[in-house]
């Protein structure tokens, strides 16, 4: 008897292995294929600050996005007005997209380079990011990854 339940267990455990092991096959018969990253940053404009919030975004944002694009880091960026938001949804989104996260130290290095191309110190850049909440309060953060069709 305790020899039935010993090779059941064994072919029970050898069955799991093999279903574990992703297969050539199946991969392909899946249609959708990972893709890049999306970032989206919901913003509330508060009453008055809407001039003042795309003034920085058309200056110091923009030259940010455009630092990492430069250094490869990101894809792109863009900036969607929500035209018809209802109450408690934000009326600006704040796109990055990305190909990967950098994480350790990839991510680490970019702070660095990112922290001596703006030649402020991180306690000027979180007190900057400060004074942006009169005219703007950050209302959520979405991390998306696109699927593409399988050709």
């Amino acid at each position: 008897m305790r020899t039935e339940v010993m090779k059941g267990l064994l072919v029970l455990i050898l069955c799991s292995v093999f279903a574990a092991i992703p297969t050539r096959a199946s991969a392909d018969e899946w249609p959708m294929v990972q893709g890049d990253y999306w970032q989206m940053t919901g913003v509330h404009l508060k009453d008055g600050g809407a001039l003042a919030y795309a003034t920085f975004l058309a200056t110091e944002w923009k030259a940010n996005q455009e630092f990492a694009k430069s250094k490869g880091w990101i894809k792109g960026y863009l900036v969607l007005s929500n035209n018809y938001s209802r109450k408690g949804e934000p009326d600006l989104y704040l796109i990055t997209v990305t190909e990967r996260l950098a994480s350790g130290p990839e991510a680490e290095k970019r702070i660095e380079e990112y922290t001596a191309w703006r030649k402020k110190t991180q306690a000027q850049m979180q007190k900057e990011a400060g004074n942006r909440l009169e005219v703007r309060e950050v209302g959520s953060s979405t991390l998306l990854q696109e699927l593409t069709f399988r050709k």
